[in-house]
């Protein structure tokens, strides 16, 4: 979590304003909250795609056309009597009913959604909190770090998989992946859709002048107007590019909200389960980018009949999930605890048989126990393969730092770690042929690996390089001691000389 010390403080005193205000259950009270944020950003949002408009020399029309009063910016300012009506009454239906006419999947969505903040004061004060917090000001993504840190005080955080991925891990995979338009995108457990909206900026950044591109300190990117696509249908078949899954209905309304407000303007995120029954995609996507729960089970009599690997452990039932959302060529980025790389089970050895023969595993990418502290301290990696054909060779790479610590205090350092170099020598991996196990990455043949029963772990094949340590000999080592020991006594005994002789009469 990369929220400054003053925003986490105010984003405490905004929890214990909902606690003492009667909201006691968290996760009704991080929905009450990003309903304001997204009020609040709404008008932010607005404004920018004016000016990305603009740049593209497009005509654009505000959401708040002929709706100033339901700008955060004017009813702010009204007594608290009038602001709860008016937000509740108002502005609430408002943003539920955003692309209404057109039938969206937020607006379907949203039509469940209930504001329950019950007091003048209380929403006065959360206006207050939230206006305070200056997010748009940042230009980088603080909304998410703040979803991130709502879920961190969570009880259930990391239990059952509602928590961030770190926008730095994505980048990397969507980099690795790299999309582009004409893509069609899914993540079938997409949270807070930190990994469509990723790649969508990424899309969007391949297709911006260089000089508007800006940097932040964190390496985060902003300053994406996309000018260079000019035409309207293109910003269409882009915008209708990224398809999210979650069985969380909060979640699915918070990641609809999370899209709109990154520019996505129709945002496709549904309520389900993917490894159910009920899912019936299937060849459908030529990206699949994801971060699945790694813990958990799902009853057997509820599996997809299309998931044959014979197993209820989520992590693995998600990787085939993965496979099968994918047409032919499609290509998959995902993370998976580390056990999946060589567990003995008939599951896990059917899983990477999949990958190797029935598709073309590029790289296995070994992450540092620490990336996901302080939810988890369990080792992971990132798996990059393509739909279709069989694997040749497998590029390994081991991951040592990320650009934070590896405590629970995830403090940054310089925000990249061996990222850059990751991606670079991915894209260069034919080129440079590593062959060399005692560097960070190398190939390692499909023939060995299936010698070693599909194990997929880097330490694996990786050659440890030892150092002769020379040590003296042992009559060499007690002389030294015995000399050491004579400077010693030596030492003391000049010392009580001193101490005697100014020794007081």
């Amino acid at each position: 979590m990369r929220l400054a010390p003053e925003l986490k403080s105010k984003i405490d005193a905004l929890w214990d304003k909902f606690w003492s205000g009667g909201l006691s259950n968290p996760l009704s009270s991080i929905e009450q909250m990003s309903y304001l944020i997204f009020m609040k950003r709404l008008e932010d949002m607005d404004f920018a795609e004016r000016k990305k408009a603009e740049a593209r020399k497009q005509v654009y029309n505000s959401v708040f056309e002929g709706h100033d009063d339901y700008r955060w910016s004017n009813w702010k300012h009204y007594p608290a009597e009038k602001m709860l009506s008016h937000v509740r009454d108002v502005v609430f239906p408002f943003i539920k009913e955003i692309h209404d006419g057109e039938k969206t999947l937020f607006s379907m969505h949203m039509k469940d959604a209930i504001f329950i903040i019950p007091k003048p004061s209380l929403l006065q004060e959360a206006v207050s909190i939230i206006d305070d917090l200056n997010i748009t000001a940042q230009n980088k993504d603080t909304q998410g770090d703040i979803y991130e840190y709502l879920l961190s005080e969570l009880r259930t955080a990391g239990k059952n998989g509602q928590f961030r991925t770190p926008r730095h891990i994505i980048g990397m995979i969507v980099e690795l992946v790299d999309p582009d338009i004409g893509d069609r995108a899914c993540d079938p457990a997409c949270g807070t859709a930190g990994f469509l909206i990723n790649a969508y900026e990424y899309i969007i950044r391949k297709h911006t002048s260089p000089d508007l591109v800006k940097k932040d300190d964190e390496g985060g990117y902003y300053g994406l107007y996309g000018d260079k696509i000019a035409d309207s249908k293109t910003w269409e078949l882009l915008w209708n590019s990224f398809n999210g899954f979650d069985f969380d209905s909060t979640m699915v309304r918070i990641s609809l909200m999370n899209m709109v407000l990154h520019g996505i303007i129709t945002p496709n995120i549904t309520l389900m389960d993917t490894l159910s029954k009920r899912y019936t995609e299937e060849d459908k996507y030529t990206i699949v980018l994801a971060n699945p729960p790694f813990k958990g089970s799902i009853d057997k009599s509820d599996i997809n009949d299309h998931l044959t690997a014979g197993t209820t452990k989520t992590e693995l039932l998600f990787v085939e999930r993965m496979v099968n959302l994918l047409q032919i060529g499609g290509k998959c980025g995902v993370i998976v605890p580390e056990g999946v790389l060589f567990g003995a089970s008939n599951a896990h050895k059917k899983l990477r048989r999949v990958l190797l023969d029935k598709c073309q595993l590029e790289a296995v990418i070994s992450m540092p126990s620490g990336v996901f502290k302080p939810y988890a301290g369990v080792s992971t990696a990132v798996l990059v393969f393509i739909k279709g054909g069989n694997t040749d060779k497998v590029w390994f790479y081991g991951m040592e730092k990320d650009g934070y610590s590896l405590d629970d205090k995830r403090t940054f350092v310089d925000g990249e770690g061996d990222i850059p170099d990751i991606v670079e020598r991915f894209r260069k991996r034919h080129e440079e042929n590593p062959t060399d196990r005692k560097r960070k990455c190398f190939f390692v043949s499909y023939p060995e690996i299936k010698e070693n029963f599909y194990d997929l772990s880097f330490s694996k094949y990786k050659e440890i390089q030892y150092e002769d340590i020379h040590y003296e000999k042992p009559e060499v080592i007690m002389d030294e001691i015995e000399t050491l020991e004579d400077k010693i006594k030596t030492n003391i005994a000049d010392l009580r000389k001193m101490l005697e002789e100014n020794k007081e009469p």
